[in-house]
């Protein structure tokens, strides 16, 4: 039923404060003029909302400013309508050879950014007198040929001024699709109140935008063509700022052309520097000398990185002079290809070792039956990992996984959020400087979960339990199932080389070329001495002899089977001894295990190889000396048969290769069935755990391994002209040093306990640098569990830059160190109730390995270098600077993860940052490192630290966003929580008993909610 309005109200200069609370779902409306606030009370929570939507698009401002938004949208789109309706005119023919619209684009620099200028405002006119303009610029883009205007980006807000300089630029990447008749729209706001504009913001759905009537106002804009700006002589423009109608002018905006690299120089400006009285007299230049290359932009460093997204940025120096800093995040193709070609490396070698397992041969019924069920969890595993591979194999979209996937089975084994970091820094009197670092959230397997802890903490319990536990099977220990994983590796490795050179062998004996035939005899000697020597060990002797009383013809007088030996070779202590065991008479082929044997057969390789060398150097002598006496025999030829030294070459060499492949055989079948049943023992004794410990190493694995690798490319693509660091590679190695920021409290615990884990395999792999063939820059993966070489391709004008020992082929060794200090809430949880002892381990553990490395540096590597070397003394005080700081246990010791930050700098290693998802911590940790680096290598001015800071933690200058998304793509601040708790963190950090209280009450509410 109607009824009459019985009060009108004007929704003019008035603003939406606050829902009183989730009981009375009211609102609260607020007005500039001082009238009495109006209070509206709603049914439902749901009709609240949409009430306080529908009064924010009804309000008179935001509908006036809608209109004449559009009203100039349509003015811009009439311009370009004009210019098109010109063509029409043309000759027919000339308009069809015009075919689609024909841009100009912007001449640059290769892979350098298409466009930058910075921004800076003068003579702004505010509402009222005495008002200070809190103020920021808007950045619009309208394509010409879509002519739809898209917000691009935003600068930071500059307080108290009516004349504001913008640290903060505009940055256009190279694949962006700007040209000369692209037009740029600057809007300027004025912020009137920040915090009220957070309360609004907090009240509104996430999906909607926020409006701009409230917490911010219009003041004006103008557009500019792109070529105007480009083609302007001193690369500058100074346009008028207009109010919506175009009536009012407002105060003019400067746009300056930015190109990294010139110097400037010219008239000085006097801007604000902190909020107080901020005088400070800085040169603003214009002038530009000579432009730098940028070595890194090359196809190869491009195969491997994508989308990247820039920021500009200028401050002071404290000689107020500007420094130029461009700030560059990317993503890398190498977060799903490392995963992949490790998945399919997993897939290979878990095939290849279920084969080994049947190829065991008969098996008594026990061994047989442990054998059956062995292989079919095997198989079970294999197939998940061939279905993960499968579903990687169809992901399309972004290049890299978010914070919301890192729960989802099929991309366990892809790292979280994986990015390049990078601070290019130009400064007026210093050399330009890289700065990178590696952001990705910590390795660690989030969909098994970490109700039971890390990999820290399970794989010692599993080896403690494997030990002790009464399984029917032989205890290894683990150095002892790596040795066996090795030798089996060996044998694949090379019985295909010793084969192939034994044939390159013969085919130079038919060719009777005596120089082939000394390089073939060379290859295999060299090739077959590492094959002979793979098994000078005394786990293939005890293996042989444990698989012998595995067989069915064999039976130990002692019922029991041996087991819980430790120690390496200790498992032949706790065998039976030869002697004991005796042949059942029901199977005569099976003779009494000759321990001998093996001696024999692995002997036979080396005696057949000295008849192929003795033979080749009588046919040598024969043929190049016929003065030497034909009978002299050669004494590394006693054991073989007399032989004849004349005739074919070929004849004469064919039987010995035959009887060295025949010994080579049968030397191969024995040592791969023993290590087999290595293998046997150490999967039995732990089903189905060892396979899930097996699975859960790897995924953490592969994300430590995807981030390292796209660490060494770019760190080797930025120190290619620098034969220092070249010179340490190849001769020590490199430094690898990862910053946690992770807690020791409750799920955070058991991600450390896998990220340190992760962290130490790598030192398991190795880098190997190649030539490419093909255009097809991205590393190639090869090796097995344990040990792991990635071939990095480079072009081949790259690669002839670098040491001929690289070039050769030389692997290069990776040195990983972790420290981690834990920074949140969580940690202060874990250090007043809970227990830091795995942080202080994992700190003083990795101190080692850093002592290591420094030590093997200083060893190996001349004093001056490398640039940051030249005081020798430094390095070793920031060393025990750490040191002290790690004993000392401080709370929250962040000077931890500054000290190793730069001494990992200064010894031209590569730095990551982790934190849970890559994300709030890492942001802040990396922001603050840019700063800290821009004050104390390149003399940022003291005054403007907080500022610069601001700029680059600033969510408003990240373009495009809403304030209601989150930093990832397609991840909605809905899916977490507004407010968690009753008071804020800070105030209960003041004391000990407000937590208890909060814990008490945070307790309860969440039983009520479940109850």
């Amino acid at each position: 039923m109607s009824s009459e309005a019985s009060e009108v109200v004007i929704l003019e200069r008035c603003w939406i404060v606050e829902f009183r609370s989730k009981t009375n779902v009211s609102i609260v409306l607020k007005f500039q003029s001082g009238e009495p606030d109006l209070y509206l009370e709603a049914a439902s929570k749901p009709d609240c909302e949409s009430w306080a939507v529908a009064l924010g698009e009804a309000n008179s401002e935001g509908l006036q400013n809608k209109i004449q938004q559009l009203r100039r949208l349509i003015m811009e789109i009439k311009e370009e309508r004009s210019s098109d309706e010109a063509q029409q005119f043309l000759p027919s023919s000339q308009a069809d050879s015009l075919g689609e619209p024909q841009f100009t684009s912007i001449r640059r620099i290769a892979n350098e950014p298409k466009l930058e200028f910075s921004l800076a405002c003068k003579d702004l006119v505010a509402a009222t007198r005495d008002r200070k303009l809190n103020t920021f610029i808007q950045v619009s883009v309208v394509h010409p040929a879509e002519h739809i205007l898209t917000r691009y980006s935003s600068t930071e807000i500059v307080e108290g001024t009516r004349d504001p300089l913008f640290l903060t630029g505009v940055t256009f990447p190279p694949e962006y699709p700007i040209y000369e008749e692209t037009k740029i729209k600057l809007t300027v706001y004025d912020v009137k109140d920040k915090s009220q504009d957070t309360v609004r913001t907090s009240v509104l759905p996430d999906h909607k935008e926020p409006r701009a009537d409230v917490g911010r106002s219009f003041l004006g804009c103008t557009t500019f063509r792109v070529g105007d700006l480009v083609k302007s002589k001193e690369q500058q423009l100074t346009l008028t700022l207009r109010t919506s109608d175009g009536g009012k002018t407002v105060g003019t905006i400067e746009v300056n052309l930015v190109k990294m690299g010139e110097l400037e120089d010219g008239e000085t400006d006097h801007i604000t520097t902190d909020t107080q009285d901020q005088k400070c007299a800085l040169v603003r230049e214009c002038t530009a000398t000579e432009g730098i290359s940028d070595k890194d932009n090359l196809p190869s460093l491009n195969a491997v990185l994508k989308n990247p997204i820039c920021k500009l940025y200028r401050f002071p120096t404290s000689d107020n002079k500007w420094m130029r800093i461009r700030e560059q995040m990317a993503e890398t193709t190498l977060s799903f290809h490392v995963p992949k070609e490790l998945i399919n490396l997993h897939i290979k070698e878990d095939m290849r070792r279920n084969q080994e397992l049947k190829d065991l041969g008969e098996l008594a019924p026990h061994w047989d039956n442990m054998r059956k069920s062995v292989i079919a969890h095997c198989d079970q595993m294999l197939s998940m990992y061939q279905d993960t591979l499968a579903e990687l194999g169809k992901h399309t979209g972004s290049s890299f996984k978010s914070s919301c996937s890192k729960g989802e089975k099929t991309l366990e084994f892809i790292p979280i959020n994986l990015h390049l970091q990078r601070m290019h820094v130009h400064s007026p009197r210093l050399k330009d400087a890289l700065y990178d670092v590696i952001t990705v959230g910590a390795p660690a397997a989030h969909f098994q979960g970490f109700k039971n802890g890390g990999l820290r903490k399970l794989l010692s319990k599993f080896e403690a339990e494997r030990r002790n536990t009464g399984y029917q099977c032989i205890y290894y220990s683990p150095e002892n199932t790596a040795k066996a994983k090795e030798v089996l590796s060996n044998i694949n490795h090379l019985q295909p080389l010793i084969s192939s050179h034994a044939d390159l062998l013969l085919n130079s004996a038919s060719q009777h070329s005596p120089d082939s035939l000394k390089n073939s005899l060379k290859m295999l000697s060299e090739k077959t001495e590492l094959f002979v020597h793979a098994f000078k060990d005394q786990l293939v002797r005890s293996a042989l002899l444990a698989l012998y009383t595995a067989r069915p013809g064999c039976v130990l007088k002692k019922p029991a089977v041996p087991r819980n030996s430790a120690e390496e070779g200790s498992d032949l202590q706790h065998q039976d001894h030869p002697s004991q065991i005796k042949r059942q008479d029901s199977i005569p082929h099976h003779s009494e295990y000759d321990e001998e044997e093996w001696d024999r057969v692995w002997a036979n390789v080396g005696k057949s190889l000295n008849c192929v060398i003795a033979m080749v150097d009588r046919l040598l002598e024969k043929d190049s000396i016929s003065s030497i006496k034909e009978g002299e025999n050669d004494p590394s030829a006693a054991d073989c048969k007399v032989l004849r030294t004349d005739g074919d070459w070929y004849e004469q060499l064919y039987p010995l290769v035959i009887t060295l492949k025949d010994c080579m055989g049968e030397v191969v079948t024995r040592a791969k069935q023993s290590m087999a049943f290595v293998l046997l023992q150490e999967l039995a004794c732990g089903l189905p755990q060892c396979l899930m410990l097996t699975l859960r190493r790897d995924i953490v694995f592969s994300q430590a391994l995807a981030g390292l690798v796209c660490g060494f490319i770019i760190k080797l693509h930025t120190g290619l002209h620098d034969q220092g660091f070249l010179q340490q590679l190849h001769t020590v190695g490199l430094l690898v040093q990862y910053e946690g920021l992770l807690s020791t409290y409750s799920e955070e615990a058991g991600m450390l306990e896998d990220m340190a884990v992760g962290i130490s395999d790598l030192q398991k792999v190795m880098f190997k640098v190649i030539e490419a063939k093909s255009e097809d820059f991205l590393p190639v993966i090869t090796g097995r569990r344990e040990h792991y070489v990635i071939e990095v391709q480079l072009p081949a004008k790259m690669f002839e830059l670098l040491p001929q020992e690289i070039k050769e082929g030389k692997l290069l060794r990776m040195y990983p160190v972790l420290f981690n200090v834990g920074i949140n809430e969580q940690q202060t949880l874990a250090e007043r109730f809970g227990d830091t002892t795995l942080q202080e381990n994992i700190n003083q553990e990795n101190l080692e390995l850093l002592k290591e490395y420094y030590k093997l540096f200083t060893e190996k590597m001349p004093p001056d270098c490398l640039p940051h070397f030249q005081e020798q003394n430094d390095l070793k005080g920031l060393l025990e600077n750490l040191h002290q700081n790690i004993q000392a246990k401080k709370r929250k010791n962040v000077e931890i993860m500054w000290l190793a930050a730069t001494i990992c700098r200064k010894l031209n290693g590569v730095r990551f940052t982790c934190c849970k998802s890559a994300k709030d911590r890492t942001s802040m940790s990396v922001t603050l490192e840019q700063c800290s680096i821009l004050r104390d290598e390149h003399q940022l001015h003291k005054d403007f630290f907080i500022r610069a800071l601001d700029c680059m933690r600033s969510r408003q200058t990240q373009g495009a966003l809403n304030e209601s998304d989150d930093p990832e793509t397609g991840c909605l601040t809905d899916n977490k929580p507004t407010s968690r708790h009753f008071y804020p963190v800070a105030l209960l950090l003041v004391s000990s008993h407000l937590l208890v209280v909060w814990l008490i009450l945070s307790l309860a509410l969440l039983l009520a909610k479940y109850q």
